[in-house]
């Protein structure tokens, strides 16, 4: 009589639980080592029980086998991710290529080229948009016309200013400069002046007044 199905599901029962451990953890090991030396496999085996316990089969060295292991999840994983991001980046680059034509296509229509395939539906919407177009170039003409107009009026008004500064200077050194004309004749006539009415009598006085000592003396003898 053959043992019935087993329901996998965790043994409530400490007991068994801990007998089902052992039974199927040396068959699991048996089957381990059956595999490497029939197939002449690599195989590593770690299995941790409840309680902590280590229980470990190799048929190589485990550490160099673990390190393998991780090196293939690694080359793996790079290798998958680079092949999400070259689909990704061909997907971008189909994207990009439609808006280019797209974009190449509508500056073909705004020039008046390449308009035979156009209904008359979408030429009358490029008619309005080339409106709105042109209304929106108009307005910031003149808004760019009258901006430099109004700096325009605001320099000439400073150069006027200016103008105005630079004359009453000029008129300023003007009046200086004849002022000192004025004073420098004034002193040359009162120079003059006093030269003649000062300086030449005391002289004349002076040559009377005093006579040389030596013919004093000899009057007074």
């Amino acid at each position: 009589m053959g043992r019935g199905k087993i329901e996998i599901k965790r043994i409530e029962n400490t007991t068994n639980r801990q007998v089902t451990f052992c039974k199927r953890r040396n068959g699991l090991l048996k089957k381990a080592y059956e595999l490497s030396v029939l197939c002449d496999a690599e195989v590593a085996l770690i299995v941790f029980s409840t309680r902590g316990r280590l229980y470990e089969y190799c048929n190589s060295n485990i550490k160099s086998t673990i390190e393998r292991y991780k090196k293939s999840c690694s080359d793996s994983s790079t290798g998958t991710l680079a092949e999400t991001n070259a689909q990704f980046y061909q997907q971008e680059s189909v994207k990009l290529r439609q808006q280019i034509q797209m974009i190449q296509n509508s500056n073909r229509h705004l020039m008046g080229e390449s308009l035979g395939s156009l209904t008359v539906k979408e030429l009358k919407q490029l008619e309005n948009r080339l409106d709105r177009g042109i209304t929106r170039i108009r307005s910031k003409k003149h808004e760019m016309l009258l901006a430099e107009i109004e700096y325009l009026q605001k320099r000439e008004m400073e150069l006027e200013n200016e103008s105005i500064c630079l004359r009453a200077k000029i008129a300023e050194s003007e009046r200086l400069q004849q002022a000192d004309m004025v004073a420098e004749n004034e002193y040359n006539t009162i120079q003059a002046y006093v030269a003649r009415n000062f300086f030449q009598p005391n002289l004349l006085e002076g040559g009377s007044a005093y006579t040389h000592p030596n013919k004093k003396i000899i009057h007074l003898g």
